[in-house]
């Protein structure tokens, strides 16, 4: 079950795994719809070759029913993708001939990404790698959104926010949060399906320029 949230103005989500070949392929759904929720979803592809590369090393020299972990994080202008495992041999990207299949990975790795490593921790190590994304509107506007949303929640139930998943909870206050709007409209003497249209057309008009 994926663990999301947000610090200091970054996205994050954690998607618990074992290593098996079965378990790649749901890692990378699992990780392409939380992309596509955080509103990134041009950064999808890009990272489903780098989840199955991380992840199929994972199986390969930690071994198969390894638990490890995917972490995603996103802050505006970068990806960052990070695979827990519990084993602490650090990866290195040796030289590869022409047909040495090992080791390829490492190299695709570094060719599609802005920077990647491998670091201990406490328990094993994290390898790690960033992909430059867009910093334009979308952006912004997503991260802007969440912020307000969280905000939002804080004036809720707390205890009942707990029994519930971060993304789940956010959209039903995305709800509750646009109905409370249109009270606010009301209560100033406006029309609320004005309000609604009149954002709707900024929406189309903006998808459009960005089209």
């Amino acid at each position: 079950m994926p663990i999301s949230g947000t610090t200091d103005g970054r996205l994050c989500c954690v998607l618990p795994f074992k290593a098996a070949p079965v378990e790649v392929r749901l890692l990378r759904n699992a990780a392409a719809r939380q992309l596509t929720r955080w509103g990134v979803p041009a950064a999808v592809d890009e990272a489903e070759v780098l989840i199955t590369e991380l992840a199929t090393n994972v199986v390969k020299h930690v071994g198969d029913g390894a638990v490890a972990a995917l972490v995603l994080e996103w802050r505006s202008n970068r990806l960052r993708l990070e695979v827990h495992d519990r084993s602490p041999v650090l990866p290195v990207a040796r030289k590869v001939r022409r047909h040495d299949e090992c080791g390829r990975g490492l190299h695709l790795v570094a060719g599609l990404t802005a920077d990647w490593g491998a670091t201990p921790t406490a328990v094993g190590k994290a390898v790690w790698c960033e992909v430059p994304l867009s910093s334009g509107a979308d952006c912004y506007r997503v991260e802007r959104v969440v912020g307000v949303l969280e905000a939002y929640q804080s004036t809720g139930d707390a205890l009942e926010r707990q029994r519930r998943s971060w993304e789940t909870s956010l959209e039903e206050s995305a709800v509750k949060l646009i109905a409370d709007l249109l009270h606010w409209t009301v209560a100033r003497g406006h029309d609320p399906d004005d309000f609604l249209d009149r954002a709707q057309t900024c929406y189309e008009a903006e998808e459009s320029d960005a089209a």
